[in-house]
């Protein structure tokens, strides 16, 4: 009898132990652009913390080795399609190319996520990032009073043809158009990689040695151009400014190295991606659109964003 008891008793505490979940694992698959740099490791982190609020979900966060392969990223999405995974949410490292995969994806019945770098695809459930115009747009109006109105300047930008880069440098030039005493003397780019950051503004400073100020469309790029520029003892005098806010970037803006940054919350942006994926997953609606936000980081608020 007691024995009969205890079985009644563990049964009426079943559902309350499985309350708040699906009663269903939700598999998510959430793709980068890399692991390979802090700013991913920051998205990664904020997706895992994200998967926490529910036992139901089981999260995977892969990523092609480096931000050129896009063929490697088109075969993680192909074999998550295999799998059947319950949702995406994919940062995409090109366009023409995720199209046709992405299709597949669709056609599957596995809803997408679109996060970070925006395309124009349709059927995408939502795009979840900042407004990376709105970020380039920051960083130029920032350049262009740091150097009084006045000069030559460069941009160093990540791989051709990805929206986010595209974006960060029109917003950009769209600064520059209210001050026309600067002028873009190049525009070149480092595939969001350091050592090529570096390499890239080596020959930016032989080319132009007039050059006041430097926007790199991520942080990798921006800390290699300061370590060029270091070398040649040009720190206070050529000024860099970078996009991401990542830890190192923000110790290099307090230390004075890099003359600012602009956050764009990695840890939020990739903890908005599983929310969305798991609502998604759930048949729930979505908004079409859901904005991180963007800031300007200086030597005088850069301790906010160490914390």
């Amino acid at each position: 009898m007691k024995k009969l008891i205890a079985v009644a008793m563990l049964l009426l505490l079943l559902p309350a132990c499985n309350r708040g979940t699906t009663g269903k694992t939700i598999e998510i698959t959430v793709i980068t652009k890399a692991l390979d740099s802090e700013w991913w490791q920051r998205v990664k982190s904020g997706a895992e913390q994200a998967a926490k609020v529910d036992p139901a979900i089981r999260l995977n966060v892969l990523a092609p080795e480096r931000e050129v392969n896009v063929d490697q990223q088109v075969a993680i999405i192909e074999d998550q399609i295999t799998r059947k995974v319950s949702a995406l949410a994919v940062a995409p490292t090109g366009t023409a190319e995720l199209l046709p995969v992405l299709e597949r994806a669709r056609a599957a019945g596995i809803p997408v996520i679109i996060f970070d770098t925006d395309i124009d695809w349709q059927p995408k459930l939502t795009y979840v990032g900042g407004d990376n115009r709105r970020a380039g747009q920051i960083a130029g109006e920032h350049i262009v009073k740091l150097i009084g109105g006045k000069g030559t300047v460069a941009i160093i930008r990540g791989v051709l043809g990805v929206r986010t880069h595209e974006d960060r440098v029109a917003g950009f030039q769209d600064a520059l158009r209210d001050a026309p005493g600067v002028k873009c003397v190049a525009v070149q780019p480092a595939n969001s990689e350091r050592a090529l950051g570096m390499s890239v503004m080596e020959n930016l400073l032989t080319r132009y040695p007039d050059l006041r100020a430097v926007f790199a469309t991520n942080d990798q790029m921006a800390l290699g151009a300061v370590e060029a520029v270091a070398a040649r003892n040009l720190i206070g005098k050529v000024a860099v400014v970078g996009i991401d806010a990542t830890h190192e970037a923000v110790r290099a803006v307090a230390a004075g190295r890099l003359a600012a940054d602009v956050a764009m919350f990695p840890e939020k942006l990739g903890g908005s991606a599983v929310e969305a994926a798991f609502k998604a997953a759930r048949h729930e609606p979505v908004e079409k659109r859901i904005d991180i936000g963007s800031a300007l980081v200086t030597k005088e608020n850069a301790a906010e964003y160490l914390r």
